[in-house]
């Protein structure tokens, strides 16, 4: 009894010492915040899949960061944010007042999680003051799958998921979800995906289910199980009728988005995907893809969502944080961030809001010809399901598809 009073009271006095410096902090203003961080240190746990976003973080965000604030930016690569999330449980478990992980890239379900429990740390976003340049009233914004924001994690990036072949092999893709199911029967091999809890792998399932559901207004909102049994049992029975006209069989699935963009690029597959169309222009850039690579978007819809960046309640590094969240939020970065052969990602700001040489840059942004216009993928995007959903599709797929 004696041992747990102390385990309880550590944990009280750590949550008491984050709450204190967080406290602080937002009782300063901006000029006294980046003082505080100056000389310090970030540590940004983050998916390490992509070299192209890692070079952007790791030396235009980096250098950016040592040569005007004197911070050291340290980035941690993840295979899954969930890594990240059960470092700071642990910690905040031990009574940690100040942890390893300063930021985290996470996506809705995690945060959710982070947020639930109390993991995060809020109300800070008001101090950036790259803040404006953001609409905060946008639902996209706003909430993120289905979870509200408020205050407790900052925008980064908008993505919407995209199909995509080599039109000098497959000049006669698939365009919508029953054609891709005809097209893997009548392809025997040609095909896979990654085994969930891969992200983009899991989002592949989400959009047979949304198929199979009849739409996405079927599923918007609070997870309903009597809704979920129905359409579950016809996706499982889709995607184990496919198996044996997968990639091997079907008796291995890959394990990463990584290890699909390296099938297709050995010709192992004729058709990839990915949450992030600008991947395909850079990779075509890098020598990967071929020149003839093009990525479409789906006439029945594709997913659509925007990431983002939190503080751990218990980040050992706060100022430093909130710097490097006002520097990623500058139209400078996110103009940056948007060029093709850097990233070619999609800005969270408003460019009108920004300055007028960052304007000029938007509007003068060439896209990369193997990257589906933005206008086109969001004449049909579907809105991601809340993490109640997505959760229960997952266990679903790997309970009884991947056994």
């Amino acid at each position: 009894m004696k041992r747990m009073m102390t385990a309880i009271g550590a944990l009280l006095l750590a949550g008491t010492a984050a709450a204190q410096e967080g406290d602080a902090l937002l009782d300063m203003g901006w000029d006294e915040i980046v003082e505080t961080a100056r000389g310090g240190e970030v540590n940004i746990f983050m998916w390490g899949g992509a070299d192209n976003i890692n070079a952007y973080v790791s030396d235009y965000i980096g250098g950016i960061l040592e040569e005007e604030y004197d911070i050291t930016l340290n980035r941690v690569p993840l295979s899954d944010t969930a890594e990240a999330v059960n470092i700071v449980l642990g910690e905040v478990e031990a009574g940690a007042a100040e942890g390893a992980v300063d930021m985290i890239w996470i996506n809705g379900e995690n945060f959710r999680t982070m947020k639930q429990g109390d993991l995060v740390w809020c109300g800070y976003v008001d101090k950036l003051p790259n803040a404006e340049l953001v609409n905060f009233d946008n639902p996209a914004i706003a909430n993120d799958f289905g979870t509200p924001v408020e205050g407790c994690e900052v925008p980064w990036s908008r993505v919407q998921f995209a199909f995509a072949h080599d039109s000098a092999r497959t000049p006669a893709p698939p365009r919508s979800i029953p054609e891709l199911i005809d097209w893997i029967e009548a392809n025997p091999g040609r095909f896979t995906y990654p085994a969930p809890p891969d992200f983009t792998g899991a989002a592949f399932v989400r959009h047979v289910f949304t198929h199979v559901a009849g739409g996405a207004d079927a599923l918007v909102g609070p997870f309903d199980r009597e809704t979920f049994d129905t359409v579950a049992g016809e996706t499982w029975e889709i995607l184990n009728d496919l198996e044996p006209h997968l990639w091997r069989e079907g008796r291995t699935y890959p394990t990463s988005i990584t290890q699909l963009q390296q099938m297709f690029a050995n010709r192992e597959v004729d058709l990839f995907f990915t949450y992030d169309p600008a991947e395909i222009g850079t990779a075509v850039v890098n020598g990967i893809f071929p020149e003839t690579m093009q990525s479409y978007g789906l006439s029945d819809g594709t997913l659509a969502n925007t990431n983002y960046m939190a503080i751990p309640v218990n980040a050992a590094n706060k100022a430093a944080a909130m710097v490097t969240q006002n520097l990623l939020l500058s139209g400078e970065a996110q103009l940056e961030k948007a060029q093709p052969e850097i990233w070619g990602a999609a800005t969270v700001i408003e460019p009108d809001r920004a300055p007028d040489e960052v304007q000029a840059g938007f509007a003068a942004l060439e896209r990369h010809p193997s990257v589906v216009s933005i206008e086109e993928l969001g004449q049909a995007a579907l809105p991601e399901l809340t993490p109640d959903w997505t959760s229960a599709i997952e266990d679903g797929w790997i309970e009884n598809v991947g056994n």
